[in-house]
């Protein structure tokens, strides 16, 4: 007789792929991160694979072939933080957590480093400034690449899930614009945990953003659902070039949360090639990648096993345990409803 999964058990499976897919994408994209289109061609004649980063590469230098960057080990550690604290969230620990974790990327001579908007808030959450101030200006992507374990963890319901996105990122990323951005990442996680499809977990991902749009500062783009459905449109009828001309790749989340979106739509049959796509095109590829990796788990795309194990070669990466944890924090929370 075959065993039919449980719910459980389904969530589980999309659980550890999406932060699998996270990991694949931030792997396969960090050989061009930073790079513009051309200069991939002209370095690597296109990534097809997993490669290591040219000599002298300004921020992935010391890296091997599909080793990760801070887009999944910030994911991980932000894991750690939740799983560790499910009921709230320590603002001065998340920031020493991101310190330690700067501290041990130097110590192995690395310089993918914090971004401009957490280090700046870091700086001065230590200095004694309020949490509520401190990612005020914060509009990147920092808070979006990291987010996918807040939508493993809350069940699909719009008002909770964006309010502990907010309490993630408010210490780094304190704006309309962050928050609605990854807002929208978190809610296609949790819904494709729930078992939907990514064309399905639309809907709620720009609703999530329209309320996460109301929390923080409002610096930065005003309309992130806006930009996301262009995005999205764009997908339906153009190409990848039009998305780079129209949306842009750049650290800002109104730009590379809109992208990650555009090209999982452009290739939702094929997310590798989604992937591939990320890693090609151009500015914040290892981040684009990782989204669209996330999402891709998270929504039923299941990495394949020798992809899987170039990963495990190269990384000492635990993905299952707290995936699996998370899910057991989800259930937990689905019984406050």
């Amino acid at each position: 007789m075959t065993h039919e999964p449980s719910q459980h058990e389904a969530g589980e499976t999309r659980a550890i792929a999406a932060l699998t897919g996270l990991a694949l994408g931030d792997a396969l994209g960090m050989p061009a991160q930073t790079m513009s289109r051309n200069d991939i061609r002209s370095h690597y004649g296109g990534i097809e694979g997993f490669i290591a980063p040219f000599d002298g590469h300004p921020v992935s230098h010391g890296l091997s072939a599909c080793q990760v960057t801070d887009d999944t080990e910030q994911t991980l550690l932000l894991a750690e933080r939740l799983i560790g604290d499910p009921d709230g969230f320590d603002d001065a620990g998340w920031a020493r957590d991101l310190l330690d974790w700067e501290a041990g990327i130097k110590a192995k001579g690395l310089s993918d480093l914090l971004g401009p908007s957490s280090r700046a808030a870091i700086d001065a959450l230590l200095s004694g400034a309020s949490p509520l101030e401190t990612g005020r200006k914060g509009t990147t992507n920092g808070a979006a690449m990291r987010i996918a374990p807040v939508g493993i963890m809350m069940p699909a319901d719009p008002e909770r899930l964006v309010a502990k996105v907010f309490s993630t990122c408010r210490v780094t990323h304190n704006t309309g614009e962050a928050i609605a951005a990854a807002s929208a990442v978190a809610m296609v996680v949790s819904c494709g945990i729930e078992g939907r499809s990514f064309d399905r977990c639309l809907d709620p991902a720009l609703s999530a953003a329209r309320l996460g749009q109301t929390f923080g500062n409002e610096i930065g783009e005003r309309d992130m659902a806006g930009r996301i459905e262009t995005a999205l449109k764009l997908a339906e009828n153009g190409t990848e070039e039009d998305l780079v001309s129209r949306i842009g790749s750049s650290v800002a989340s109104r730009e590379s949360i809109p992208m990650a979106f555009g090209l999982l739509r452009l290739h939702e049959n094929t997310p590798w090639d989604a992937l591939l796509a990320a890693a090609n095109i151009g500015d914040d590829t290892d981040t684009i990648a990782a989204i669209v990796g996330a999402m891709a788990g998270a929504t039923g795309w299941q990495p394949p096993r020798g992809f899987i194990d170039l990963l495990n070669s190269a990384n000492n990466l635990e993905l299952a345990e707290p995936a699996r944890r998370l899910i057991a924090l989800r259930g937990r929370e689905a019984e406050k409803d």
